[in-house]
This record gives C-alpha cells, structure tokens and sequence, in this order.
C-alpha cells in the first residue's frame, strides 16, 4: 500500500480545518476554500484515490478476519452456541461496515473526478496556444483513461462484496434461527462456499489497490 498523501498543511488551527469540513458539503465552495491554500482538484483526487485504496485494504482484513471467525465457529465441537452467534453477527456486522465505507469512499472519488474533468474541459478552451491546447486535451484523454480503468477495478471490487455478504448474513441468521448442534453441523457445509467467495473478492480488491496505485503514480508525475 502506498504512502498517503496529507493535504492539510501544518499550522492549521482547529476551526479552519472544521470550516473545510463543513464546506466539503458545498461542492464549489469546499473547492474555493481549498485553492486558496494552494490544494486543487487534482490534490483532492489523489488523496480520496488513496482513501478508497485504504478503505478497501481495511476491508480485505475484515473480510479475512471474518473468514477465520466462521470457521473457527463451525469446527469446533460442542461450541456455546450463543456466543458462537455472537461471534458471527459482529463479524457480519464489521464486515457489512467495511463494504459501506468502501462505497462512500468511491463515491467521493467519482464526486472530485466530474468535477475535476468537467474543469479541465472548460479551461482547454481559454488556451490562445493550439498547440498547448492539444497536449493538454491529449493530456486530459489519457488521465481519463487511466481513472475509468481504476474506477472500474473499484467497482469490480465492490460488486463482490455483495454475495459474501448475503452468504455471510444467510448463516448468521440461520444460526440464530437455530441454536443447535445441528445448525452448526449444516454450517460447515457452507464454510468452503463463503472461502471462495472471499478468496475472490480479495483477488479483485488487490486488483483494484494495484491500479489505485498506479494511477496515483501516474497522476502524480
């Protein structure tokens, strides 16, 4: 995972970083208020590229630890089955948290990254200079490219965690449905279903953390 970058400089008192926050809810002054102190969209890109790539490397170990939690529930014999439930439900619950924050961390991607293109598009058109007009368009062509390979990667990312979820939630409520020794004996029929399941979403968030990267590289160049 790469180094993240920091955007608020040194000195800040309290409330002037409050009254970015606050302003974060009005995208253009939120911007204005930024530029001011020398940080711009593409700034604000990059550090919300890193949030998600973050966010998702939080939730691969969540899923993880999740994984190991279920199993260690269903192998077990003669477990407490109240706290085997317990056990399940907070891990469910962590992990269904993760996954949300990794959506919002996305969308605040998308958010900076419109406005951040629709910018550029606007500003090609004050160039005097043709030539510098089209190196800057070639320029904004190839980011771009490189942000919808990333963006797509991200979503792949998430879209997975949708069905580990709803196997995850399945057995949690099956077992609190049936607190016996037989609910767990049919649970771990369900633990190499849910492995694969987070195998492969774990593959697919190193996928996407790999072209977060990358894309932060080139953008950064």
């Amino acid at each position: 995972m790469g180094k993240k970058t920091t955007l608020i400089p040194g000195g800040w008192v309290l409330v002037a970083i409050l009254s970015l926050v606050f302003l974060e809810g009005c995208s253009k002054a939120y911007y204005d208020a930024m530029e001011k102190v020398g940080i711009h969209k593409r700034d604000i890109l990059v550090d919300r590229v890193e949030d998600a790539r973050d966010a998702q490397s939080e939730a691969q170990k969540q899923f993880k630890s999740a994984l190991e939690q279920f199993g260690a529930v269903v192998q077990i014999e003669n477990t407490d089955l109240k706290k085997a439930y317990d056990t399940l439900n907070a891990a469910y619950e962590d992990s269904e948290g993760a996954a949300t924050k990794v959506s919002q961390r996305i969308d605040k991607v998308e958010s900076v990254a419109d406005d951040l293109f629709e910018e550029w598009e606007e500003e090609l058109k004050l160039y005097k200079s043709a030539d510098l007009r089209r190196a800057s368009q070639r320029k904004l062509k190839n980011t771009q490219t490189r942000y919808r390979e990333m963006l797509a990667s991200m979503h792949r990312a998430e879209k997975s965690m949708t069905p580990v979820l709803s196997t995850f939630r399945d057995n949690v409520l099956f077992l609190k449905h049936n607190l016996n020794a037989q609910a767990i004996g049919a649970l771990r029929s369900e633990f190499s279903t849910l492995k694969g399941e987070i195998d492969g979403l774990i593959k697919k968030m190193n996928s996407a953390i790999e072209t977060s990267n990358q894309f932060i590289a080139d953008i950064k160049q």
